[in-house]
């Protein structure tokens, strides 16, 4: 019988409650090739320990030659000797001493039955295309069968879950509260943090155009993100980055899979922050709306006219009367007749 992948995966999948990467499958393979090849050598150093098996036989021949030479033996007088019994005695002790010996031989040398479908042809290299297959299969198979369990791949490697319509049953066993949902801000910073990774508190409330602070503090507390360390800038900002968490709950296995920004790209952004400390209100061509005037800005600009039409004639008509005061100005000052001396004395 051909050697099944698919068993033998799905028991490695269900004997650990840690990720199962590729790698790590590759290695048990590996080791056991090693532990087969050191296995016959092991055997073969064993294999004199069976010898023992052969004295009881021997011991159990010479007890029965030392009795029977005790009995046909005669001694003088008709008597028999009272230390010839002792020989079959000591003997039977030796046999008896002897005997334990051989039980752990065999032991040794019994072999444990092998299913052909698990240990026999194992392949010596199991590709990374294979074991995908495989997983793959067993996937379609849980979800298929629908019983409560399913195969998922996350970025250290597949694991064995729970369906998630089972979540209340399992919060009801492990007396857990219901997970708390996200805020929109919260998530608005999420997504600005896992595209603009590493980012700091400033670019997000720059790009957010509000505080992001109780943001951040809700996904540092859920483990969605993590300080990376400080940005080469006045005042070392710290930076944050997504944890694995973060894939997880997302549901991808690197950040390479999520879905690309149709609205600006990084390169955008960047030129949108150097040129913001000198913004301007932003007008229609800045937004991507045509350049039209609605009624109410074409109300505006009329009376914006209009004000400074009054303005101007106002200016012209003071304009004589600026001119007559700057002529008088410019004109030279007349003479005054020289008053009479009053300390002259009267006419006579």
């Amino acid at each position: 019988m051909a050697f099944n992948l698919k068993k033998v995966l799905k028991a490695l999948l269900l004997s650990t409650n840690q990720p199962l990467g590729i790698k790590d499958i590759q290695a048990a393979f590996t080791r056991y090739h090693d532990q087969a090849a050191s296995l016959p050598e092991a055997e073969g150093e064993e294999a004199p320990a069976a010898a023992p098996d052969v004295a009881p036989a021997a011991t159990e021949a010479v007890a029965a030659e030392s009795e029977a030479s005790v009995v046909s033996e005669p001694v003088a007088n008709g008597e028999v000797s009272a230390e010839s019994p002792a020989e079959p005695v000591a003997s039977a002790e030796v046999a008896t001493a002897s005997a334990p010996a051989a039980e752990p031989a065999e032991i040794l040398v019994e072999e444990t039955p092998q299913d052909p479908e698990l240990y026999s042809e194992v392949p010596s290299l199991v590709t990374a295309a294979q074991i995908r297959e495989a997983m793959d299969v067993i996937a379609a198979e849980l979800k298929a069968a629908d019983e409560g369990i399913l195969l998922i791949e996350g970025n250290n490697g597949y694991r064995i879950v729970t369906n998630p319509r089972f979540a209340r049953w399992v919060r009801i066993l492990r007396q857990e509260p219901p997970p708390v949902k996200l805020s929109q801000s919260a998530i608005e910073t999420l997504a600005v943090i896992a595209y603009r990774q590493p980012v700091t508190r400033g670019e997000i409330e720059t790009i957010r155009g509000v505080s992001a602070e109780a943001g951040v503090n809700k996904l540092l507390e859920r483990e969605l993100i993590y300080v990376v360390g400080r940005a080469d800038a006045p005042g070392r900002p710290i930076q944050y980055g997504t944890t694995d968490q973060f894939l997880e709950f997302v549901g991808i296995k690197s950040l390479e899979e999520l879905p690309a920004s149709d609205v600006l790209s990084s390169r955008q952004i960047d030129e949108w922050l150097k040129t913001n400390e000198n913004a301007r209100p932003p007008n229609d061509t800045d937004m991507g709306l045509p350049e039209e005037q609605l009624p109410l800005d074409a109300a505006a600009a009329d009376g914006d006219a209009a004000v400074e039409e009054a303005i101007d004639a106002s200016s012209s008509a003071e304009s004589p009367v600026s001119e007559a005061s700057e002529a008088a100005e410019a004109a030279p000052p007349t003479e005054e007749p020289a008053e009479k001396d009053q300390s002259s004395p009267p006419p006579s």
